[in-house]
C-alpha cells in the first residue's frame, strides 16, 4: 500500500512540474445534524501550462487543502488545447454560454493587457493569453463564467485548422474580401 502512495506521488511530482494553478472560488457549505453543524467545502480550480493548454476541475471534501486538491486532479485530467494568435491573443472574436452564464472575447492589439473578470482572468492567465478584452454578460456564478469561457474557447480555431477543414490553403484563408473583388 505505502509502495502505491510513493509512486503515484513521484508520478505527480515528475508528470506536472510545468503546470500553474489557480483557486478562483471555494465555498463551504453547512448540514446540520444532532449534534450541531458539519461544514464541507467546494473549490473550483484552473490549471494550465501557460502555452495553450487549459482545464478546471471543482473538487468537494471536508477541509479546504483536500478540495484544492480533488479539483486539481480533475483540472488536469479535462485540459483543452486552445490555439494563440502569436502566442498572445486569440485569433478571432468568440462568444460562449453556460447555462444564464454568456461570455464574449475579443481579440486585442500588443500591449492591451488581460481586460476580463476574476474567473475569466484566472483562465485567460492559466491559459498564456497575453492581450484580450472579454465580457461576461449574464450570470456571475464563477462556476457558470468558468463553463461559459471554456465553451468559447472550445469553439476557437486558427487558420490553419479551418483550411484543413476546408480544403484549401491558409493564404486563401487569410486573403482579405476587398482583394478578391479587386481581382475579379
Amino acid at each position: 500500500m505505502a509502495e502505491r502512495d510513493n509512486r503515484r506521488d513521484r508520478r505527480d511530482r515528475d508528470e506536472n512540474p510545468e503546470f500553474a494553478d489557480r483557486l478562483v472560488a471555494i465555498n463551504r457549505v453547512s448540514k446540520t445534524v444532532k449534534g450541531g453543524k458539519r461544514f464541507g467545502f467546494a473549490a473550483l480550480v484552473v490549471v494550465g501550462d501557460q502555452r495553450g493548454r487549459v482545464g478546471f476541475g471543482k473538487g468537494k471534501a471536508k477541509e479546504v487543502p483536500e478540495a484544492i486538491r480533488k479539483a486539481t486532479e480533475q483540472a488536469k485530467r479535462q485540459m483543452i488545447r486552445v490555439p494563440l494568435r502569436d502566442g498572445r491573443t486569440l485569433h478571432h472574436d468568440i462568444e460562449g454560454r453556460h447555462g444564464a452564464g454568456k461570455v464574449v472575447m475579443r481579440t486585442a492589439a500588443p500591449g492591451t493587457g488581460i481586460i476580463a473578470g476574476g474567473p475569466m482572468r484566472a483562465v485567460f492567465e492559466m491559459l498564456g493569453l497575453q492581450d484580450v478584452v472579454a465580457k461576461s454578460l449574464g450570470s456571475q456564478n464563477p462556476y457558470n463564467m468558468v463553463r461559459a469561457t471554456f465553451d468559447a474557447l472550445k469553439n476557437s480555431a486558427s487558420p490553419r485548422q479551418v483550411a484543413q477543414r476546408r480544403g484549401k490553403k491558409v493564404a486563401e484563408i487569410l486573403r482579405k474580401p476587398e482583394t478578391e473583388t479587386a481581382d475579379a
